[in-house]
């Protein structure tokens, strides 16, 4: 018995130390097809969460045990196994796959690969948008993608951007594009309470994003029916992979200042230019007034004389940014997750502009069993914002560059200076406050069953909860404060419930075709809720609630829903991969129509061939890849009213006693605009896709135009005005893009985007054939939406420094009068610019150098003009009113008989050249350095010693340069007070960008 039992347990050792030694340390170099090394290639040992990935120099090590599969996975590259037998090393080099040449494109409801799409769509990875600062992650999208335009308002850090893909394509409807984030719509509303508008999608940290596919021609965005017609973003966020888990930590700290700074007279220079104005008109000294006394009112208990205030550097500010981001991924067979927190401390280069936010995410993905998976999708971030006023506001900071330079900003013992020329934004920063509060929620849970081995469903239940707090306290000492102080409370939310059900089908049949099909619905609703109160009177600044006020002056709520139901349906087929064809259509049906057209059909068709896969061109040893490709289809766009259709009443107060009034006229038959689309594209890639494109054509036709017409008086109605569809405009337009490996060996890799679109806009029918003009700007028949509609500015008279203006009244004959006046009134306004740009650009290139990696962008645009609103009395030579004045001013006015110059006679309070004409419109024509970046990655060696996967140190730069003519601060920014469904093109004391410096760390292990 015990001699059995000896031999047992001297079995059991040996086969422990057979095991022991089966196992062994694998090594090897992976290479693609041309033999050059491949960094960070997956190398994972089947149906186990052991593995690894090469390092820069494309080496591996591996622990693997006699018997076991390794994996070698890389995008773009046929996927290999080997089984590890009694060698030690395992050299690899992948191959070229046919289906993974291109990446995976989202296309809304399903995935293709990029080889095989019919439409345009243009991707962005989330490595295209890592490390640039800016609080939002469009604003990282610029001069990414051909034909999309991204437009920061201006220098402030809530400010709203405007995203246009293919040109405008509505006049009061909604022109942003919709937002789609993992497959649930977003709500992209601006619920600002003030007419500054803040941006609705700061909550989405930008570190959590894998991947943007922005849908820009109709039969892409078709599946989306009636939000399509401005393009679709399609926002997908990182995941859990299979594997040993990975934790990231990314740390950074921004430098800010702004990106350009004007020169504005110094003391000195304002009282010449003041006094020569005043000895032009007399107009001080007609009233018993001088100069002296005049400047001496503005500057306190100081000598006006000995005064030099630096308005502009009160108005700016140095900005300080810390972002910290750290997530954790992984996951085995069963169970993938990510989960990720961050927080963003940013200090704005305009004074009193601050933002703080936290984020957090959870995506998580199980799988049941072989028929079902379960899976949630779930961020939330709160954002706290101190806001300036709108740039029409005078207590906006950037209005301080008016003041009189000889006027002081503080007093000799340290006030501040209330007598100023106007209100001192100064008091506004210390004796009042207004800030923001945005809390969003997003989450998605959804479910996916296998129901055949081909036929899949998928269940999705959305959430999006966006609401926004506001506290303003005014305290008794601020400006235009009559009472004890006034505070004002708000909230506002927003919610959007929506749940997608739709079945997909893949098969294959026959030896040559592919077919898919997507059948699904989607439902949608929204609410609104928004409330408001404000209290006058406080015992003392202290008290800051509606609580303490002795007075509730004024109270405001509203609740507001709409709903929408929809239908789709897609279907592809490929034959032999070469012949490829596409038809979708969405019918949808929403409670903001009338109802004879509460339903619309939006189809779309594509096709395409790839002719590089046919005989007589599948052994070219130069031309890699050819497509063609070809698309129609319809999208729509929806009112911003929810109720536009109906004959609405609302409450009134008559004579104290409660009423009921006639707000809206009823418009039964209101439906979506429409737009028709036609786009025809060509894919090319030459030399084993070294050099790669996209060339497209596309003309966009919308038709019933949504827009507020006229009513006779008698209908009684408050505005006199009825929500219509009528109305016709086009795009057309042209883009290109270039893909390039200019270097590509072992050790260096250097690859470059080049990316442009030309746009013409055009109006091609309005009601009645009538003009549309709101205030500078102008909608006509056959010109650009919004052109500007101007008086034209002639230059000045040589002989007496009168400003000119060209007459463009009709003469006799029908001819244009081009003679001049100096009479603004008797001259005739024309169409005189597009502050719409008829080309834009982005440049971007990658270096690789061993540890080393370098990148940077340029953006550019061409053809679009500014209007500066502040011109009229900044550039006025104080001929209307005392705001300090721009440099050009100065050096170009006229003074003397014969003087050639654009500038007219400085005369003092009387309109000499301030008429609104183009002497205040600048092209605005740019090449910006939007950013660069500079890193170094430690060597693999290094972080197998210490044992991390990564660590990366790296600077980069934001708005680093701007190459324009355009004086004014940037030739970007928008009056934010103007801003609302339209693009006006109008500045107005409106701030530049920031040029941001940051320092980073990436680690992870």
């Amino acid at each position: 018995m015990k001699n059995r039992t000896k031999w047992l347990c001297m079995l059991f050792l040996m086969g422990v130390f057979s095991v022991f030694a089966q196992q062994k340390n694998v090594t090897g170099t992976v290479t693609d097809f041309d033999g050059v090394p491949l960094p960070g290639v997956n190398v994972i040992v089947e149906s186990t969460t052991n593995g690894t990935q090469t390092d820069f120099d494309g080496n591996y090590a591996i622990t693997v045990s006699y018997g076991q599969i390794l994996v070698f996975t890389y995008l773009g590259l046929r996927t290999e196994r080997r089984t590890v037998g009694d060698q030690n090393v395992i050299n690899i080099q992948l191959q070229e796959d046919a289906e993974a040449l291109d990446e995976v494109v989202v296309v809304g409801f399903g995935t293709q690969i990029k080889r095989k799409v019919t439409d345009n769509i243009a991707k962005i990875e989330a490595d295209q948008i890592g490390g640039i600062a800016t609080p939002s992650f469009q604003a990282a999208l610029i001069g990414k993608a051909p034909g999309v335009q991204i437009t920061q308002t201006n220098g402030k850090l809530d400010g709203g951007l405007n995203i246009t893909i293919r040109g405008l394509s509505s006049v009061t409807a909604s022109q942003q594009p919709l937002f789609v984030i993992d497959g649930i719509e977003m709500n992209n509303n601006d619920i600002s309470s003030t007419t500054a508008p803040t941006n609705p999608l700061l909550a989405l940290n930008p570190n959590d994003i894998a991947s943007i596919d922005i849908l820009k021609d109709a039969s892409a965005a078709a599946i989306f029916g009636a939000k399509g017609t401005n393009g679709v973003i399609l926002i997908t966020t990182k995941r859990g992979n299979q594997g040993k888990s990975v934790v990231s930590l990314d740390v950074s700290t921004s430098y800010g200042e702004p990106s350009n700074t004007r020169d504005w007279l110094n003391g000195e220079d304002y009282i010449e230019l003041l006094e020569e104005a005043e000895a032009n008109t007399n107009f001080l000294a007609d009233r018993g007034l001088t100069v002296d006394g005049l400047l001496q009112g503005f500057a306190g208990d100081q000598d006006f004389r000995n005064v030099d205030t630096d308005w502009q550097d009160f108005a700016f500010q140095d900005s300080y940014v810390q972002n910290v981001n750290l997530s954790v991924s992984g996951g085995n067979e069963k169970t993938r997750s990510f989960i990720s927190g961050a927080y963003t401390d940013n200090e704005g280069i305009i004074r009193g502009n601050t933002l703080e936010r936290y984020t957090v995410r959870a995506n998580i993905d199980h799988k049941v069993n072989d028929w079902l998976k379960l899976g949630l999708n779930s961020s939330y971030a709160s954002t706290v914002i101190d806001r300036i006023s709108s740039d029409a506001s005078f207590l906006t900071p950037m209005q301080a560059i008016a003041q009189i330079p000889t006027a002081p900003a503080f007093l000799s013992n340290g006030d501040i200076n209330s007598n100023t020329l106007y209100a001192n934004f100064l008091l506004q920063d210390r004796f009042s406050f207004r800030t923001s509060k945005q809390r969003r929620l997003l989450g998605k849970v959804f479910a996916e069953i296998k129901l055949m081995e081909k036929l899949r469903f998928q269940t999705e239940l959305g959430y999006d909860y966006l609401n926004q707090t506001v506290d303003r306290n005014t305290g008794r000492l601020a400006p235009f404060q009559s009472t004890n102080g006034q505070t004002f409370a708000s909230d506002n939310g927003a919610e959007i419930i929506s749940t997608n059900n739709y079945m997909t089908y893949d098969t294959t049949f026959g030896e040559f075709s592919n077919f898919a099909f997507v059948l699904g619905s989607n439902f949608t609703r929204f609410k609104n809720r928004t409330t408001s109160v404000t209290g006058d009177g406080f015992p003392t600044d202290d008290f800051k609630s509606v609580a303490s006020a002795a007075q509730i002056s004024a109270g405001d709520g509203t609740f507001t829903n709409w709903a929408q139901l929809s239908y789709f349906a897609r279907a592809t087929y490929d034959y032999k991969g070469k012949y490829l064809f596409k038809a979708s259509i969405r019918r949808d049906g929403s409670s903001r129509f009338g109802a004879e057209n509460q339903f619309g059909y939006f189809p779309a068709a594509s096709a395409g061939w790839i002719i590089s896969e046919e005989d007589f061109l599948s052994e070219s040893s130069i031309l890699s890849y050819l497509k063609l490709r070809g698309s129609w289809g319809i999208n729509g766009n929806t009112p911003i009213a929810n109720f536009g259709s109906l004959g609405l009443f609302g409450g009134a107060s008559y004579n104290g006693e409660s009423a009921l009034e006639f707000t809206q006229g009823a418009n039964p038959d209101l439906k979506w605009e429409e737009t028709e689309q036609i786009n025809f594209g060509l894919d090319f890639g030459f030399l084993n896709n070294r050099i790669s494109g996209e060339v497209d054509y596309y003309k966009k036709k919308t038709k019933d135009l949504l827009f507020n017409t006229r009513v006779p008086f008698e209908a009684l109605l408050p505005s006199h005005r009825v929500l219509q569809n009528i109305g016709n405009l086009e795009n057309e337009g042209f883009e290109f893009s270039l893909n390039t490996i200019n270097i590509q060996t072992q050790n260096l890799t250097w690859k470059t985007n080049l990316n442009f679109a030309i746009n013409k806009n055009k109006i091609t029918n309005l009601p009645n054939g009538e003009d549309l003009i709101t205030v500078r700007n102008i909608l006509r028949e056959g010109e650009p939406i919004n052109s500007f509609f101007l008086l034209e500015y002639a230059g000045v008279d040589p002989a007496n420094g009168d400003a000119l203006y060209v007459l463009n009244t009709e003469n006799p004959d029908g001819s244009m009068n081009k003679n001049t006046t100096n009479d603004p009134t008797a001259a005739e306004r024309i169409v005189a610019g597009n502050p719409n740009p008829d080309v834009i650009a982005g440049l971007s290139s990658n270096f690789n150098y061993k540890s080393l990696d370098f990148s940077f962008t340029f953006q550019g645009q061409w053809g679009g003009q500014r209007y500066n609103n502040a011109g009229r009395f900044q550039e006025a030579g104080l001929g209307n009113g005392l705001d300090n004045q721009d440099q050009y001013v100065f050096d170009r006015r006229w003074q003397n008989p014969g003087d050639i110059t654009d500038v007219p006679q400085a005369r003092l309070f009387e309109n000499n050249g301030h008429s609104e004409s183009t002497r205040y419109m600048q092209d605005a024509d740019f090449i910006r350095l939007r950013n660069i970046t500079i890193g170094y990655s430690l060597p693999q060696q290094v972080l197998d010693r210490i044992g991390m996967s990564r660590v990366r140190i790296y600077t980069s730069g934001l708005n680093l340069l701007t190459f324009t003519d355009y004086r004014g601060y940037d030739p970007e920014s928008s009056d934010d007070s103007a801003i609302s469904n339209t693009n006006s093109g109008t500045t107005f004391y409106s701030a530049p960008q920031a040029r941001v410096y940051t320092l980073g760390l990436n680690l992870a292990f």
